[in-house]
């Protein structure tokens, strides 16, 4: 039986409509709206994209969105410059820097200097240690969408061997971090799992992969994962959007997985809107936090 499709583009609409009256609820009792800012140096195309459908998903939801706009050859201290305005404003609770950044700027010089309340990418070496010390402030956004798909889905990770393939700051390290704890905020099936980390360096890869109850593939190349690398009946959770001159497609060969997989994600339609709704839940959470 060909595996359940996990629409995460379905769940991110019915999450942002519950953000949208959390929000005018905010709004009627702060007389302000939430405020994200986004930072783009450059015209990279991608870039441009994403944070387009962040600022209107910012709009779908009532929150207020602002972007500041450097070029390319923009320096280190002008975007530090930046950067420190925006924490500076008490009128905006969330910032968010588009990487990648020109090769001129080091990027964690840049992502350090953002307030950690600010920090609704959860990028701050405050945040990531409050994180792994199991009591976060704000938890990262494509780590936090996998495990809402799943929650949502009403599939739980507790007591399962989950697989994470690539070990990023942005996701990998975070997401098993996740995985691994004791207690979520989603209840006790979105965590208590037992995890293994696998890289590039991961010998026999393939192997621990079909080890997986729940496999996450976070690695950056299309189609890594195949069909022989996945247990019949895991659920797959497909973190990758990889642009190819056939269309954008994941880090798994969905063609091969969703005959094998009891459930998987799309790409697109999977994880990417679950990442933007939940750039949303932070800002909010940030506007409160910022209240107290």
């Amino acid at each position: 039986m060909p595996a359940t499709i996990l629409d995460g583009k379905a769940l991110a609409t019915a999450i942002e409509a519950e953000l949208a009256e959390e929000v005018a609820d905010f709004v009627q009792n702060n007389a302000h709206e939430p405020a994200l800012a986004a930072v783009l140096v450059g015209d990279d195309p991608a870039s441009s994209i994403y944070v387009k459908n962040k600022r209107a998903a910012c709009e779908r939801v009532g929150m207020e969105s602002r972007l500041v706009r450097l070029p390319d050859t923009a320096t280190e201290e002008e975007l530090l410059q930046v950067v420190a305005e925006l924490n500076n404003d008490d009128a905006v609770h969330g910032i968010l820097v588009q990487l990648p950044l020109p090769p001129q700027i080091r990027e964690q010089k840049v992502l350090d200097a953002v307030h950690p309340l600010k920090d609704v990418d959860c990028f701050h070496p405050e945040n990531v240690g409050r994180l792994v010390q199991g009591r976060p402030r704000y938890l990262p956004c494509t780590p936090h969408g996998c495990l809402q798909i799943l929650h949502r889905s009403g599939i739980s990770v507790a007591g399962k061997h989950a697989v994470v393939v690539g070990r990023s700051e942005i996701v990998g390290k975070p997401l098993a971090t996740l995985l691994a704890q004791k207690e979520s905020h989603l209840g006790p099936g979105a965590c208590n799992a037992t995890v293994t980390l696998c890289h590039s360096r991961t010998r026999d890869l393939a192997a621990l992969c079909r080890q997986a109850d729940v496999l996450f593939a976070a690695i950056g190349k299309p189609k890594f994962v195949t069909g022989e690398m996945i247990k019949p009946g895991a659920v797959i959770v497909d973190v990758g959007i990889n642009r190819t001159d056939a269309g954008v497609v994941g880090d798994v060969d969905f063609a091969a997985a969703k005959e094998i997989a009891s459930a998987i994600t799309p790409v697109p339609r999977g994880v990417g809107p679950m990442t933007i709704v939940m750039l949303l839940y932070n800002t909010l959470s940030a506007a409160r936090a910022q209240l107290a």
